[in-house]
Formats: structure tokens, sequence, C-alpha cells
């Protein structure tokens, strides 16, 4: 910023402190598509006013969120303008209605704060620091005229020691900040971002979307805190960094409301203490107790010259074999099966960020009331109070890595490590993290095996998910898959877990809580609660099986609907539960049991190519029944169809209208107190036979290998030694596929007590 536009700014100054000195100028959102119950609870003097770091609290802050003044201007205008445009609610984004401008700043332009803050906040203190939650993208920010700092990432918080810019008498202080954005025309990370939002992308966020605020601290100061729990050893590991001197740990047990439960240590700069916790409180979604804990930076005398206040939980995740040798997913040395929503974080009003505290807290507590105990967060970083209400009502979360075009080139290779070492070093702390996942399904995926292992050995306390759905390279803790609507797993490996990263997206639009009123989308569309309801009990029961196999986590798309995609549990504007609450519990609970255990009778050609008799011309009309002589077909590995099927395992082409298909399997015994299940990948239409008789008629096609349960009768059709399944697929338009398989599914035993 030149001199000359600096002394332009002074000379408007008197307009400047009406807006961030006092006076609250008039100020309403912008009209927007869609609402939520906390958007009129939002106004320049309540925008989002809590702390905004739960795990390093200070005392004294001000806050800087509310009225500043903003214009937007070609990017090549690089002084700061000598007129405003009006004024934007910080921190709302400049493309949301909560910001009260609800417009666009292109990749070509620049956007501009400006506000004034008083000398005063310094609070006797020797050093003052300007935090910023996040801002989108590139960021330089000015204090009198002076730069203090630039920043680039999206997703991270960050901060600019002002002091030496601070006019040396009491005042007001001038504060401007620069932003671009290039979105989805840049290598950056961005998320769901993009200029012409549409389908699964999402409007694009440029700017300031988490607060602002100014923190005093004395010369030598804490800077940041690293905490590692340790229940095997019965301890914690605490490290303080950035102060010159020693520093004091306390740690206060939850169950004993504030009183000391262990001697307090002394540490030095950047050094690990290790703190005794005897028996201690494990952290689980069950019972998320925290401990509280103080530092203190102490002097030659052991006077406290700073203080930060934390919490942390006392819990360990790891990969390991349960008693079949199946690799599960463990919380606290003991199995847990992980269950929660694909949680995008987008709001109709605030868009990335959450109207109110009360708000971002809601999703959270929905998530648990539906019967869930984890969120998958996706390709977005949220507020440090995100995470502390995860904390404190006990979800684990999946932590995705913003996705873009990170690949394209070496510079964005380069930044995507540094935004990703920046996400894990806000986030290391946060007990409810469990697992990293640093890629999604193929976007901007590259040096999968080598980005895996750094972040293995910087956080080795997390599971490591390399690529949540298409591309897998065999790195990593997780074997994930992406089966819509569901669900699926990938075949149980030897050392990596299997897990559903995401299925279901049921959709259904609710009228009056859409962002649009016609051509909304959903991967699978349902007219009526009832049948929603329905379809969705109908994947969670399909998933129990699975569950015997070793499948160790779902992801269920997803908690809201967002912009033009419907296919939450929510309406975007959380006004709806879209189905049956009740039924949805108790689908979800059954999840959390013994898994029942599931004989293959007769295996698909996924994984294995199964043998079968095949003709593609109409065949005598007994030809489904087991004693048919069908010698003279054909005989070929399944399955069958043409390779430009999509997720089609084609392994003998099949390219006619029909198709008829025959195999054999043989069996001891009639299984009891059991249930059969079909899986089948079908394209389109097909029948499916046991010894003759009709068990199942499939209408059009799925996508991938679907299981569906069978009725009793289809049981009775089972006899000891050879049986016959038989299929007959027709094919109408498109792609073509056809192969099937058969189970029996027993209910487990409750353990015993």
């Amino acid at each position: 910023m030149g001199t000359g536009a600096y002394r332009s700014l002074c000379a408007c100054l008197v307009v400047l402190l009406a807006v961030g000195g006092g006076r609250v100028l008039a100020w309403k959102p912008a009209d927007g598509p869609l609402k939520t119950r906390w958007t009129d609870e939002v106004s320049p003097e309540k925008a989002l006013p809590e702390y905004p770091r739960p795990q390093m609290v200070r005392n004294r802050w001000t806050n800087l969120n509310g009225l500043w003044q903003y214009a937007i201007r070609p990017k090549s205008e690089v002084e700061t303008p000598t007129k405003w445009d009006g004024e934007i609610l910080v921190p709302f984004c400049v493309e949301s209605a909560l910001s009260g401008v609800k417009k666009p700043a292109t990749p070509e332009e620049r956007l501009w704060y400006r506000r004034a803050f008083p000398s005063s906040a310094l609070a006797g203190q020797k050093r003052l620091l300007l935090h910023f939650g996040a801002v989108d993208w590139e960021c330089t920010a000015w204090v009198n005229g002076k730069e203090v700092g630039h920043h680039t990432g999206g997703y991270d918080p960050f901060t600019f020691d002002v002091t030496d810019a601070l006019k040396p008498t009491a005042g007001e202080n001038e504060l401007i900040v620069a932003v671009t954005d290039p979105t989805n025309t840049g290598t950056q990370p961005r998320g769901k971002q993009v200029l012409s939002p549409k389908g699964i992308f999402y409007t694009a966020v440029t700017g300031i979307w988490q607060t602002v605020w100014l923190e005093p601290v004395p010369k030598a100061y804490i800077s940041s805190l690293k905490i590692a729990p340790d229940i095997d050893r019965e301890l914690v590991t605490i490290t303080a960094e950035g102060a010159d001197e020693r520093f004091r740990v306390t740690v206060y047990e939850p169950e004993l409301q504030g009183k000391l439960m262990s001697t307090t240590k002394i540490g030095k700069r950047d050094a690990p203490v290790e703190v005794p916790i005897p028996n201690p409180h494990l952290w689980s979604p069950d019972d998320p107790k925290c401990y509280a804990v103080e530092v203190e930076l102490l002097d030659p005398d052991n006077a406290t010259t700073d203080r930060v206040s934390s919490y942390f939980g006392m819990r360990k995740i790891e990969v390991k074999k349960d008693a079949d040798g199946l690799n599960r997913l463990c919380l606290n040395n003991k199995v847990l099966f992980e269950y929660g929503p694909l949680d995008q974080g987008w709001w109709p009003d605030g868009l990335y960020t959450a109207p109110t505290d009360a708000a971002l807290k809601y999703d959270i507590e929905m998530t648990k009331r539906f019967g869930m105990n984890m969120i998958r967060k996706h390709v977005k970083v949220e507020p440090a109070r995100w995470y502390y209400w995860c904390d404190q009502l006990g979800v684990l979360v999946w932590q995705d890595m913003p996705s873009g075009d990170v690949d394209k080139s070496a510079e964005g290779k380069a930044n995507y490590r540094k935004e990703l070492k920046s996400l894990i070093d806000g986030l290391r702390n946060v007990p409810s993290i469990v697992m990293w996942v640093p890629f999604n399904e193929g976007w901007g995926q590259h040096d999968t095996a080598e980005v895996v292992d750094w972040i293995a050995h910087y956080d080795p306390t997390r599971v490591v998910n390399e690529a949540s759905g298409w591309t897998d390279k065999g790195s990593g803790d997780v074997a994930d898959m992406h089966n819509y609507p569901g669900p699926g797993m990938r075949e149980p490996e030897s050392k990596r877990v299997c897990v559903l990263g995401e299925f279901g997206g049921l959709g259904m639009p609710v009228s009056g809580h859409t962002w649009q009123a016609e051509k909304n989308w959903g991967y699978v569309s349902f007219d009526s609660a009832d049948k929603l309801t329905d379809a969705y009990v109908d994947l969670l029961t399909m998933m129990r099986p699975l569950i015997g196999q070793g499948l160790s986590a779902a992801v269920y798309t997803q908690t809201t609907d967002v912009e033009v995609e419907v296919n939450g549990l929510m309406t975007y504007d959380r006004e709806r539960v879209k189905m049956n609450e009740a039924r949805m519990v108790e689908a979800a609970k059954k999840l959390f049991e013994t898994p029942p255990k599931m004989t293959v009778l007769a295996a698909t050609s996924e994984t294995k190519p199964q043998t079968w008799r095949y003709i593609m011309t109409k065949p005598k009309s007994h030809w489904a029944e087991a004693g048919f002589d069908d010698s003279k077909w054909r005989s070929g590995p399944g399955g069958f169809g043409t390779e430009e099927t999509p997720r089609a395992v084609v392994r003998s082409g099949w390219d006619t209208s029909d198709i008829w298909l025959r195999r054999t399997f043989k069996i001891d015994s009639l299984p009891e107190n059991g249930q059969l299940m079909l899986t089948a990948h079908h394209d389109d239409d097909a029948e499916v036979y046991l010894n003759g008789r009709l068990v199942r008629s499939l209408a059009g096609f799925t996508r991938h290998y679907v299981p569906s349960w069978l009725d009793d009768e289809s049981r009775n059709a089972l006899h000891v030694g050879e049986n016959t399944i038989a299929v007959h697929c027709h094919q109408t338009t498109g792609g073509q596929y056809i192969d099937v398989g058969l189970s029996d599914v027993i209910k487990a035993k409750p353990p015993r007590p």
C-alpha cells in the first residue's frame, strides 16, 4: 500500500470509525434462496461472539467480528481503494447472504476490507497478535499503512504480530486486508467450491470466513501446544512451543470438577513433559470426558508470565485383528464399528460459516440423535469450535484434506503439502479426530504412498486413509470403497481395514425447504418419507452381513441437503428430518450389535471368476429347473456383458438382447435360523431362479453389486446336495451386465455378560 493511498485513508478515518469503533450502521442479511432458524439471531453485535480457540484459551482478547467496509476491485489494482462499496459483516464470506453483500469476487478481482481497532487492545502487554481463523485464499494485511503479514491457504488459522505497526499513543488503528481467490481456476485446495455451482459442487467462498480477533501477550509467550495422550502408559505428553522460559503443566481430573489430580510438572521450552494420568478416564463417543490442563510460563523467580488453558481426551485409535483374524478399527484397545454421515459443512445463509455457535453445534447433536458415532468431514476444515463440540458431545471425526487440482503442477503439489501440514498442525490435539483422509475419489490425487508415509510419520497417533473412494494404491491403514446406493466393501486384506467411505445418497426434495424449486439432484430419488425411510433401513440391514465379513465403518451421504443436492438426512435449512426418526435410530443401533455370520453358498465373480453355463437364444420352458440338460450350452466365467458398462467385471462377452445362465452348487446340510441373501449386479432387468423357483425379479440396472434379502419361501427351495441357480437377463439400452451370488446369513448370538 503506497504512502499516498495511506494519507487518503487517514483523511477518511472519521468514516471508518463509524464502522469499526462503535456506531453500528444499518445492516441486514442479503436476500437469499433459503434461511435457517438462526439467520435472524445474527447481527453486527452478535456475529459469532464466542472465544474462537477452545484448545488454547487466554482470558484477554478482542473480537473483530462485525461490520467492516469492503470493496471489490480488479486484481490489477494493488493500491487500497479510496472509495468503498459498502459494509460487510465479518466473518461471513462476501458471497453469503449473512455478509449483507451476497456478491461474487472472481479470480480476476481483489476483495478489500477495512476497519479500526483501539490501541487499548494491547491491554498493558508487550505484543499484540492479530489472528485470522481462516481466509480464502491469499491474504495480505496492513496496520496503519504498514504491511504486517501475508498468507496463502484457505483453511488454516494464522497470526500476524502487529505490535510494531501500532500508533505510539492511544487512539484508533486502521486495519486493511486484501484477498484474492482463484477458486477452481487455480491449483490450490478448494474443496467443493466452483465458480459455476451444480450437482455436488457448490457456491464459491472468498475472503474472511472465520473469526478475526486480537490477543495481547507478553514478550515471551506460548505460541502453541502439543498434547499426546498415551492410555497404555497412563500418561500425557505436553510440549509448550515458542516460549523462552520454563513452563508448568497442571492437569485436572474431569470427575473432580476442577480439582488437581496429578503432580504439577515443570518443563523447558519446546521439550516434552510427561504427566502421569493413573487409571485414566478414557474418552469415547459414549463417555466423552476430557481432562482440563493449564500451562504457565515461569520466570527465574517462578512467577507466571503467561498462562493458557486447554483440554485433552485420553483415547487411542488403531487397526488390529479381531478374534476371527479380520482387521478392525479399534478405540481404546476395543473393536468399535464407526458409522456416521458425510458432512459437507455448508449453510444456506452463511455458506462455509455457520450462522451461530448453536447452529454449528446442532448438526453434531443431530448426528448423535440419529444413532451415529462418527462424522466424515468432507473436503472442508471447520472452525476450531466445531471440533470442540465433537470432543464434548462425543463424535469421532474422519478429517478430509480439502481437494483441488493440486496435481496439475509442481507448484500445486508443493502448496498441497504446505496446507496439509498446516491442517495437521492446527488439529493435532483434537481428541475426536481419529483418521486423516488426504485424498477423495482421485481428486488431485498424486504421490499417494509418499503422502501417506509422511502423514503416518508426522502424526503416528491416528489412522491414515490414503484415498476415500476410487483410486486405491494399497498404502495406508484403510481400504476405502464408495458404493452408491450400496452397501458394499472391498475384499478383506491382510494389513488394511475395510471401510465403506460413501454410500446412500438417497434423495428427496422437500417443498419449501430447497435451494431452488425445481431441478434438484440426488443419487436415487424418492417421493415420500415412508419410501425414503424404507430404502434407508434396507441399506443398513444389508450392511450388517458385511460387518461380519470385515467391514469396520460406513459413511452415509449425507447430513443435510446442500444447494441443489437433496441427499440429506435433513433439509438444507435444518428444519425437516426427512425420514421416520425412530426407524432411522433403530436401524443404526443394530449396526453396533454383534455382527451376523455369513456363509457363501454360490459366490459372485466380482473378485474370482465363477463358471456358468450360458446361452443367448431362448431355451426351452423348463430351462431353470435343476434337472435340465444344459450340456449343449456354452461354458464361461462370469460376469457377462460389454466392456464399456461402468464398474462391470466382464470376463465373458455378451452383446445380444438376452442371456440365460445356469450353475450348480452343493450344500451338505440345510442352514438353520438363517436368511438367504442374493447379491446381484444387473443391467438391465433380470429374473433369478433357485431350483426352478423364481426367487427374485430385478428391475432396471445397478452400478455395482447390490445385496438383497430373499424370503422364507426361497429357503424352502434349497435341498441337501446339488442345487441350481439360474438367471435370465434382458438388455434394453446402454450398458449390459449380469452376475449374481447367493449366501446364507445367520444372526450371531449376543456375547455372554
